[in-house]
């Protein structure tokens, strides 16, 4: 019976699984509000941290809001055991290399996201940061470093990079890979995660130009995220298409999330 024993092993299963599924309830909500947004339901479109804000006007929102941190956390912590324990194998080549920074990169994001929705809960909700802040106080911040407009940006072309990972996982469903999925769910579910994980993809790559642009000008103000990414596609030529479009692929992100939550492989190697 000794091997029914769980152990960290299944703790840390159990929480990285917990994890995808918080990111996956974020998702949803920031594409479920910006869709709703663009058909004048739901307000001004928002980011993750809008989206976490609103929580707090739900029933048990903030119940809600300590379960998401948590999972959040639990996110993070897997993204650091598969950066620094390799367990999907990416090996010590410069691409292998280049995706294991990616994961640590965002441990770190999901982690600022976790403290985000914990500080939600106690100040329930009494000053907005949503949007950019975020992004600019973190790029003011970097600014005031040695060499500070470099490190903006490479953050933009990590960034970028991370978008065209997203975009070549989505188009060739190399997801698949790390998935334990029954074929008549594959069906459905498949084209979902490839449309969601190329969307995600794209937002990446307007964020990371965002972040160049910063560096280029010095001007932090010019840094943004998902929010500033829905701006700006507001103003285009058939913006408010171009937004739902993205609603749209963020959700099916979010579905994505939640599959990975039931679906995914998960190998600490440990």
């Amino acid at each position: 019976m000794a091997h029914n024993t769980p152990d960290h092993k299944d703790a840390i299963q159990l929480y990285a699984r917990m994890g995808y599924a918080s990111r996956g309830i974020v998702y949803l909500l920031v594409g479920g509000l910006a869709a709703l947004a663009v058909f004048g339901q739901g307000g001004q479109t928002e980011g993750s941290r809008g989206a976490l804000e609103r929580l707090l006007s739900a029933p048990f929102g903030q119940v809600l809001l300590g379960l998401i941190a948590l999972g959040l956390v639990g996110y993070a912590m897997w993204r650091c055991i598969q950066a620094i324990k390799d367990a999907d194998n990416h090996g010590t080549d410069p691409k292998g290399l280049a995706i294991r920074a990616g994961l640590l990169i965002s441990a770190v994001t999901h982690t600022l996201l976790a403290f985000y929705a914990a500080s939600l809960i106690f100040r329930f909700g009494g000053s907005s940061s949503s949007g950019s802040g975020g992004s600019q106080g973190a790029v003011g911040w970097l600014f005031e470093q040695p060499f500070g407009r470099y490190l903006v940006g490479l953050v933009g072309l990590c960034v970028i990079g991370a978008g065209v990972a997203h975009c070549l996982k989505g188009a060739k469903a190399k997801f698949d890979k790390h998935f334990d999925m029954p074929e008549s769910t594959k069906r459905w579910a498949y084209p979902v995660c490839r449309f969601g994980l190329v969307i995600r993809g794209i937002v990446f790559l307007i964020v990371g130009g965002f972040f160049i642009m910063a560096a280029y000008h010095i001007n932090p103000s010019e840094a943004g995220g998902t929010e500033e990414v829905f701006s700006a596609l507001r103003t285009q030529a058939f913006g408010q298409w171009l937004l739902a479009f993205v609603a749209i692929g963020l959700f099916a992100f979010g579905a994505y999330s939640v599959l990975a939550s039931i679906y995914r492989r998960i190998n600490p190697g440990m």
